[in-house]
């Protein structure tokens, strides 16, 4: 561009000579300006006057344009802003404050203008990789010079001396080879690993001993600074120590949430461990009751009018439940049974919602009942005393008295009312005599009744001459039966003359004695786990093991009652030729029933044993010593031990739980897989439980209180 073009470019921005003629354009504007708003000088000069001293913001500018304009519409003025406004923007502008060295700006006052809003915002969380980052780190983020004090201080107090390695002092210190052996004594120290001593240079003299400290001389304003900065450090410290504290307490936090986690994981496992045991259960029960269904069509075919049942007590499943039952909340007792006067001693049922029989202390006529409608059937009428013990299988019962005698009785021809006959006398009959006496009235009467099933005629041998339901009547015991098992024909009997009996059910004849003082008198000598190694025939008095009268205290039930215990064995059961019993000198013994003998004795109950059960691996016993032991079959030793605030008087177990009562009101169940104690109390006794039986989800207990209640599990 020439320099006639620059010119031309750059006259407009030139001011007016002199020499030109007229004014100049600045007089123009002003003129004009002067002109135009002479009629409102009052106004104008009030505008400029208030906002000349005063450094103007956009929101400021709005603002008193908003309020002129308001102003002239309105035709009066506002009073003047109050001098403690927020925003006193005539005191923050009219003289040239300063934010440290610089001037305050119009940006300044817009930040303070939107402090008030950007504090009433919310604050969004971060997301992603920000909410994982550590507030210690941002605190070090954000003071960044946190460290340089202290790094500054040492460089303020470092003297000038002479370099000496002091890593190669350590490194022989520690025995390792230096620099200097390495490079023939020839030093390659660094300039990193040297600290400064003082020496003379100039003469090289030598003078005495200085401290380093002294080499060094620092002002007073050095060392209030200083000081100041220690300060500043240790609350930085402070804060690092509360933000540290904070991240341990939100570990500890998450660590309890995952452990919370892990444990509910570790419950669904256990209960996933119980669905298979359960359904192991129910398989074998399955293939139990196919094989009973392949053995009973030949007897069905020839209508026998009353047999034993061909069932085991070890079965645990299938149960055959209605529909209903799912819709029972679980661990409440659905259902009351009245009728007993004084405390339940034994009790036993075929099904759920089958047929119950129960007895008590002062009733010799044991109750049965439907729990289909918990109504009662009728009684047991033939015993002389109490009943203590007693099972029931299908339509079969048998039971145990303080008469000495084991009944048998056929629960189908239950009545009401007493009948007279045989069967109240005590008279010894075989089943094959029952039997055909039943079958010729059967074809007298009816000749096509024969071939009905034995659960059509039911109803009908009520009508019948011997409508007494007591089929046998077994005699050898001379005091009170107290603990019975029975399966197939065959029966085993524990009484409180310190015997046990096994009975041929077919023909009722005792097949076998066993002796259970003579046990106790030939037993090998053993140590047990009682302290002192004592044996168990020494825990009690001469009385207790001679052949006389076996009576010892009961520890007190929960509501501070107490008796006494009479029954010297306390429980049995056998499986195949293996059998278990418990007795009154604390000891659980295994005998071979194919000889009589007992070939291992457990010693650890330090009180009479009242109730044992076992299966392939475990046998359970519970004992007046407050304890529930769990034995190891193969061993012999303890396997576990469960103890109790009261004595344990029943018990039954599976692969999956433990039910047991202990002298309290609600019944203990004990979870073997996960390990965990639970209580039976809703709508549940008013006194100690006493017996306890269940099958399946379906559970009948009988209590001090003299009523039968029916729970679900």
């Amino acid at each position: 561009m020439s320099s006639h073009g620059q010119q031309s470019a750059r006259a407009p921005l030139e001011p007016l000579t002199t020499s030109e003629p007229g004014p100049s354009k600045f007089e123009i504007v002003q003129n004009a300006l002067f002109s135009r708003f002479s009629h409102r000088r009052h106004d104008s000069t009030k505008i400029l006057s208030d906002l000349a001293p005063v450094i103007m913001t956009p929101r400021m500018i709005n603002e008193t344009a908003n309020a002129h304009m308001r102003r002239q519409t309105m035709g009066s003025l506002p009073p003047p802003p109050s001098s403690n406004s927020k925003l006193d923007f005539a005191t923050l502008g009219r003289t040239p404050k300063k934010f440290g060295s610089r001037r305050i700006t119009s940006g300044d006052l817009s930040i303070v203008e939107a402090t008030e809003d950007l504090l009433s915002q919310e604050i969004p969380e971060p997301v992603g990789v920000a909410s994982d980052v550590s507030l210690l780190r941002g605190f070090n983020a954000t003071i960044p010079s946190a460290e340089q004090g202290k790094v500054r201080r040492r460089q303020m107090r470092s003297v000038e001396t002479p370099r000496i390695g002091l890593k190669r002092l350590g490194m022989s210190a520690r025995g390792l080879l230096t620099d200097d052996d390495e490079h023939d004594g020839q030093s390659v120290t660094s300039e990193e690993d040297v600290v400064v001593v003082p020496r003379d240079a100039g003469k090289g003299r030598r003078r005495g001993r200085e401290s380093l400290s002294t080499a060094k001389t620092l002002g007073r304003d050095e060392l209030t600074r200083q000081s100041k900065e220690i300060i500043r450090d240790k609350e930085n410290i402070h804060v690092k120590r509360s933000l540290i504290h904070g991240e341990i307490a939100e570990i500890s936090n998450k660590i309890a949430a995952l452990d919370a986690i892990r444990a509910k994981l570790e419950q669904d496992l256990l209960k996933l461990h119980e669905d298979e045991l359960e359904l192991d259960d129910e398989l074998e029960g399955v293939k139990e009751r196919l094989d009973f269904e392949q053995s009973q069509l030949p007897q069905k075919a020839s209508a026998q009018a009353f047999q034993l049942p061909h069932t085991s007590r070890r079965r645990k499943g299938p149960a055959f439940l209605p529909s209903e039952h799912d819709e029972l909340p679980p661990g409440v007792a659905f259902m009351t049974l009245d009728g007993h006067t004084t405390p339940l001693t034994a009790l036993d049922f075929s099904e759920p919602y089958g047929t119950l029989v129960s007895a008590s202390q002062d009733d010799a006529q044991p109750r049965v009942w439907d729990l289909f409608s918990g109504t009662e059937i009728g009684r047991l009428r033939g015993h002389s005393g109490a009943v203590k013990a007693l099972q029931v299988e299908d339509t079969v019962c048998l039971t145990g008295g303080e008469d000495g005698n084991v009944r048998l009785w056929d629960l189908r021809r239950v009545d009401t009312e007493p009948a007279e006959g045989w069967a109240d006398e005590g008279e010894l009959v075989t089943l094959s005599e029952v039997a055909e006496e039943d079958e010729e009235g059967e074809h007298e009467r009816d000749p096509e009744a024969a071939a009905q099933p034995t659960s059509v005629r039911a109803g009908k041998e009520r009508a019948t001459e011997q409508d007494d339901c007591c089929a046998r009547v077994l005699e050898g015991h001379t005091k009170a039966v107290t603990a019975l098992y029975f399966e197939d024909d065959c029966l085993v009997t524990g009484a409180s003359d310190k015997t046990l009996r096994q009975w041929d059910l077919t023909t009722g004849q005792c097949v076998m004695t066993m002796d259970i003082l003579w046990a106790i008198s030939h037993a090998a000598p053993q140590r047990s786990s009682l302290p002192g190694g004592i044996l168990p025939n020494s825990l009690f008095s001469g009385a207790a093991a001679s052949v006389g009268s076996f009576a010892v205290p009961k520890p007190p039930y929960a509501d501070g009652s107490w008796e006494m215990y009479e029954d010297f064995v306390g429980g049995v059961q056998f499986w195949g030729y293996g059998l278990v019993s418990g007795s009154g000198d604390g000891a659980v013994r295994m005998w071979d029933m194919r000889t009589g003998q007992a070939h291992r004795t457990l010693l650890g109950h330090s009180a009479p044993v009242t109730c044992v059960q076992f299966d392939e691996l475990h046998i359970v016993s519970g004992s007046l010593d407050k304890t529930l032991r769990i034995w190891d079959l193969r061993t012999g030793g303890v396997f576990e031990t469960l103890k109790y605030d009261h004595a344990v008087t029943a018990l039954q177990f599976d692969t999956r739980k433990i039910v047991a009562a202990t002298g309290e009101n609600g019944i203990k169940i004990y979870n073997r897989t996960s390990m965990q104690h639970s209580t039976l109390q809703t709508n549940g006794h008013i006194k100690p439980v006493e017996r306890v039986r269940y099958m399946d989800r379906y559970l009948v207990s009988g209590g001090r209180d003299s009523v039968v209640k029916i729970w679900s599990l």
